[in-house]
């Protein structure tokens, strides 16, 4: 059950990848749940998930640039052998991000995509341009990092392609239910299908609000074969069984996977 592979900017990355909002305590759900979160997620449980993502062949994280996601990497490359690729997402909204971009090259990052709140902040629709990327284009290549940008725009794509900017992807949220996607999810979907640049999709599941069987059964039938999904598991089983779904799913087949049970569902068995 190894997760089939593709590739970013030359960089060969998994079709899955470990996302880090759970990690990090971003739950976009509740106050309580965003606690909970960073209550639990110390560093041995960020390390233990990532080092089951490893063991299914996912070899790519995105995160923002945390100190704490970096001595991750390295700790499961120490306890697995297995390097994660790492995206990263610096930048926020009005600030200056080459400091961003310099501290993910310093710390070892493939992928540098400026996050949304920087990104979607320079959208200008009227001009048809991310205004003053391009610089920021040029420093990420001379540090030898991919390119990309992570948008909750779709505009930023057929933008980002119209202009001809030098990128190798974007990061864009997908899910059925039209979570935190800025237009209804089938314009979405053929924004998608229409770049040929590889999409990584977030928030498959919708910060939980979908179940995991319809959730990534959408996101991977109405993606590109060269597009990745990046799911965040709360424990080393989600990952094994959202990774059993999204591998039958890419393969064309039904997942066999465990339903959940209680009393009410007893006569729901087959005999």
């Amino acid at each position: 059950m190894q997760v089939p592979m593709t590739s970013i900017g030359g960089v060969e990355v998994s079709r899955i990848v470990c996302g880090s909002n759970p990690f990090l305590g971003f739950s976009h759900f509740s106050a309580a749940r965003d606690t909970w979160m960073r209550r639990y997620f110390d560093d041995s449980r960020i390390v233990e998930v990532m080092a089951k993502c490893a063991e299914f062949g996912v070899n790519c994280v995105l995160s923002g640039p945390e100190p704490r996601m970096y001595e991750a990497i390295n700790e499961v490359e120490r306890q697995t052998g297995r390097r994660m690729v790492w995206m990263c997402t610096p930048g926020v909204a009005g600030q200056d991000v080459s400091e961003g971009i310099k501290w993910c090259a310093d710390h070892g990052v493939q992928i540098c995509m400026p996050h949304t709140s920087w990104t979607d902040a320079r959208l200008n629709i009227a001009k048809c341009e991310i205004e003053g990327l391009a610089p920021y284009l040029e420093q990420m290549r001379g540090y030898g990092m991919a390119t990309g940008l992570s948008t909750h725009r779709p505009e930023v794509i057929t933008v980002g392609d119209a202009a001809g900017y030098d990128l190798d992807t974007y990061v864009q949220p997908f899910n059925v239910a039209g979570f935190l996607c800025s237009v209804e999810t089938d314009w979405v979907a053929r924004v998608i299908r229409g770049t040929p640049k590889p999409v990584v999709c977030i928030k498959p599941l919708a910060a939980g609000r979908v179940m995991p069987e319809p959730g990534l059964g959408f996101v991977f039938r109405n993606c590109k074969p060269n597009d990745t999904v990046c799911i965040g598991f709360i424990s080393p089983e989600e990952v094994e069984e959202d990774i059993k779904i999204a591998t039958a799913v890419m393969q064309g087949r039904q997942a066999e996977v465990e339903l959940t049970k209680s009393r009410s569902k007893r006569l729901l068995e087959a005999k």
